[in-house]
């Protein structure tokens, strides 16, 4: 037993287990040769409270979307009619009908789509995601305003 103490640097744990209260490290590993130490001390307590910011911040986007909710709620009721040849928002996110703020709208009513063609896009996560037409047709309406909030499944316009 007297032989295995001498491979131990007794004085390396020390010096790790000081850089982890200097640095409110939670863990640090060190590996030399056949020799790893790991060094870890229990509890996260900064990770708690940065956990409870977000909850706040989660809301705040779930708030401003009620009064869009509102302005969109009367083309919603003609979305019953014309369910079967909707085109919904297959994401949650912020559609846009334009590719960039003042630019020309992907479609208008009364344009014709080809399939595969861009008619809007949906951000979400920072992402520009292009939706395009699942068919060919003309556009008979467009129940989405530009830089309005969707929702999955929600209908966006109708391609006839």
């Amino acid at each position: 037993m007297a032989d295995k103490k001498p491979g131990i640097d007794q004085a390396l744990i020390r010096d790790l287990a000081n850089i982890l209260k200097d640095t409110d490290l939670t863990e640090i590993e060190v590996e030399q040769d056949d020799l790893r130490i790991r060094v870890s001390r229990n509890g996260t307590p900064v990770a708690m409270p940065m956990a409870m910011p977000q909850m706040p911040a989660y809301q705040m986007p779930a708030a401003a979307a009620v009064a869009p909710a509102n302005a969109v709620a009367a083309p919603a009721a003609d979305t019953g009619r014309a369910s079967k040849n909707a085109v919904t928002a297959p994401m949650v996110g912020t559609a846009y009908l334009s590719p960039a703020p003042g630019a020309r709208p992907f479609i208008e009513v009364g344009a014709t789509v080809k399939e595969g063609q861009t008619i809007l896009i949906i951000e979400a996560m920072k992402t520009m995601n292009q939706i395009p037409a699942p068919r060919s047709g003309k556009v008979t309406e467009i129940f989405v305003q530009d830089a309005a909030p969707v929702e999955y499944g929600e209908p966006l316009i109708v391609i006839e």
